[in-house]
């Protein structure tokens, strides 16, 4: 757990609500019943009329199934993020300064296929197999990641599974099990996030996770939020629309990696 102290950062020493601490034990933890039926549904309205009036950013299996940026459409969205409860449990490990760096509203179809075994970023502290950890030391967490369902996700209905203990593995998962559903970490196996409308799924950005497929359900409906420290940029409009330069800066990075070392990254997970 950590706090700010001025603009630098400390080990808090204090009490930590048990999501925080199951987050830094395990890569994720369920609020249930943070939002009321009432909140889910204005949250649906709002979403609804975003996905009908604003176009693709970016069709994936010729599916429309997300778009980015909902706080900056929807005033419901924006009042979501900042739920108490939600603020609660990440605070501790991200700082009571983080902010949110991506937020993407998401409706899979029944026919979901779900996807591979993966970390959204990081892992922060790479290490090779072999290197155990030093749990003396608590294991940093940078960015937390927030599904808001906005449907009942049960099995059936392609639910996030997260293998506990991996983000503190400094490894991807490994890739000749990208789509193994019995995929371990350290003899802990899936942990899959069900839960009702109004819960929130956590789980840290370091940590192996994928939506399963989906099995004659309903498909999912959430909306995603991640939460970052401080010190990590925001992603929820792609550098090319938001950045630090002028025109003439721009017009001079002429290459790759000069637009990157300028600022204007390629868009990468948060972003695309």
């Amino acid at each position: 757990m950590i706090r700010r102290l001025g603009k630098n950062l400390t080990v808090y020493k204090g009490e930590a609500p048990e999501a925080s601490v199951e987050l830094e034990r395990d890569g994720c933890a369920v609020l249930r019943a943070v939002f009321g039926p009432a909140e889910v549904a204005e949250l649906r309205s709002e979403i609804d009329a975003v996905f009908e009036s604003v176009p693709p950013e970016r069709v994936r299996d010729d599916k429309e199934e997300f778009r980015y940026e909902m706080l900056n459409r929807s005033a419901a969205c924006q009042r979501a993020v900042g739920h108490p409860r939600i603020l609660e449990a990440i605070e501790p490990l991200l700082g009571d300064d983080c902010h949110v760096i991506a937020n993407t509203a998401w409706r899979n179809p029944p026919e979901f296929s779900g996807g591979s075994w993966h970390s959204d970023a990081g892992p922060h502290v790479p290490r090779p197999e072999g290197v155990p950890w030093d749990d003396r030391i608590p294991y940093p967490v940078f960015a937390v990641g927030a599904h808001i369902l906005l449907q009942d996700c049960s099995l059936a209905d392609g639910p996030t599974a997260v293998v506990p203990g991996s983000h503190r593995s400094g490894r991807l998962a490994p890739f000749d099990r990208m789509y193994d559903v019995d995929l371990s970490y350290d003899g802990r196996p899936p942990v899959i996030l069900e839960g009702a409308a109004g819960d929130v799924s956590l789980f840290v950005s370091d940590a192996w996770h994928r939506g399963l497929p989906a099995s004659d359900g309903r498909g999912r409906y959430f909306l995603q939020v991640h939460y970052a420290r401080r010190d990590i940029a925001q992603r929820i409009r792609i550098t090319s629309v938001v950045n630090h330069l002028s025109e003439e800066a721009i017009a001079r990075a002429d290459t790759g990696r000069a637009r990157d070392l300028v600022g204007l990254h390629r868009a990468a997970f948060y972003d695309a």
